[in-house]
């Protein structure tokens, strides 16, 4: 990921990970998906500079921060995003997450508004997740062959198209092969940790402006889309035609025409 890299400790010891873009702009801090790593954010971020400071958090358990942290709790992915705020002297900023990672925004801005004046949810929502998605999970990263030989071949296996080489482009070099960036048991504990309940009542207290961006195919449902809009009809929801979950690989040229609408009322 470009820009500078700066490691913060959050209050439990564990290492994190940003790279901080520069520049006199107001603060955009993104925030990726389970299994995810900051690197997915490239097209994204390249669009929004430089008229933002941009920000792009390696979260506990991912990429290049702390591997095995013992804590996975959401209130420890909250934490972490209220310390690298402090840490690097940014609030208050635009929050930004998509899927685990704006489950974290969203509890961010509801806890913690002194530090968010603005967020953006890229297909997360209130509703608890599917109580078997640990297990699916679980499941889906064990049928990866890896060390996979080569990113072509890892991008096919994860679904080929930018939303493979995005996958692929984030794996970790070594002799034997292509390896992905985190560890198994984490990944399955952090989202256990998400499922436990669901978030309505964070959703009903955010008091910022925020901007919902669904994709057409993406895993939140029209049930509770609908939900969300009748218990907060302020916050806009667009949805992204033809876009799944990864919509910010899919096709960020229309997330940031989202955004950047939205940005331009802060």
């Amino acid at each position: 990921m470009d820009g500078t890299r700066r490691e913060v400790v959050a209050g439990d010891g564990v290492r994190l990970v940003c790279w901080d873009g520069g520049g006199p702009g107001r603060a955009i801090v993104l925030l990726h998906g389970l299994a995810g790593a900051s690197g997915e954010w490239r097209a994204v971020a390249d669009r929004l500079g430089p008229a933002w400071r941009i920000i792009v958090v390696d979260q506990r358990g991912h990429g290049d921060s702390e591997r095995r942290p013992g804590d996975v709790s959401r209130a420890a992915y909250v934490a972490d995003v209220v310390e690298v705020i402090g840490a690097l002297g940014l609030g208050p900023v635009v929050l930004v997450g998509q899927s685990l990672g704006g489950n974290a925004a969203l509890l961010v801005a509801a806890a913690h508004p002194a530090l968010v004046r603005g967020l953006v949810l890229i297909e997360a929502g209130p509703e608890r997740p599917d109580p078997g998605g640990p297990r699916k999970i679980g499941e889906w990263l064990d049928s990866w062959p890896v060390p996979f030989p080569d990113r072509e071949r890892a991008a096919d296996f994860l679904g080929g198209g930018s939303v493979g080489r995005g996958w692929a482009s984030e794996l970790e070099e070594t002799e034997e092969g292509l390896w992905p960036r985190f560890d198994r048991e984490v990944m399955v504990a952090s989202l256990a940790a998400a499922c436990r309940r669901s978030y309505w009542t964070e959703w009903q207290q955010i008091r910022c402006p925020a901007l919902v961006v669904l994709g057409e195919k993406g895993i939140i449902g029209l049930q509770e889309s609908d939900r969300m809009r009748r218990l907060r009809p302020d916050l806009p929801i667009v949805v992204i035609d033809g876009a799944g979950h990864d919509l910010h690989l899919e096709d960020p040229q229309a997330l940031y025409e989202q955004m950047a609408g939205f940005l331009r009322h802060l």
